[in-house]
């Protein structure tokens, strides 16, 4: 049985024309600042996943069922009414970091900023830090 290409792969989409499309100047600036932070943090450049997710890094994982694939380490994708960063937390003190973040809220591997200007940025970079640290850990890249 030959099992579906996954839906959000890395292509050669222009990260830089995706986040000048953005029509919200508030979203736009602060999408290309995140970029930044993240590419600062993570050591790697910005990647378009899928046509709206910006990605850094890569890994490969696999199911005990047989599924396999790969995707970005730490992502992002600015949606129309908060900043979405996708593949966060997994470590220990996550719980307790987010409760010094700022305005936020959470979901399965998620968090969603309505503005970078709600959050410590500082924690927002630990947050990153860690998640990647315990990321290359559990999914150590390719030597």
């Amino acid at each position: 049985m030959t099992r579906p290409k996954a839906r959000t792969q890395p292509n050669v989409q222009s990260v830089d024309a995706f986040l000048a499309g953005l029509a919200d100047a508030a979203r736009r600036a602060d999408a290309i600042a995140l970029r930044e932070i993240m590419e600062r943090v993570s050591g790697e450049p910005a990647v378009m996943w899928g046509g709206s997710l910006v990605g850094f890094g890569a890994y490969r994982y696999s199911y005990e069922s047989g599924r396999e694939g790969s995707m970005a380490r730490v992502s992002f994708s600015p949606r129309a009414k908060e900043l979405v960063l996708y593949g966060m937390g997994g470590f220990p003190e996550y719980e307790n970091r987010l409760q010094k973040l700022g305005k936020h809220r959470t979901g399965k591997a998620c968090l969603y900023i309505g503005r970078l200007a709600d959050v410590d940025g500082a924690v927002l970079e630990e947050l990153l830090s860690e998640t990647l640290r315990y990321l290359r850990e559990r999914y150590p890249p390719d030597e």
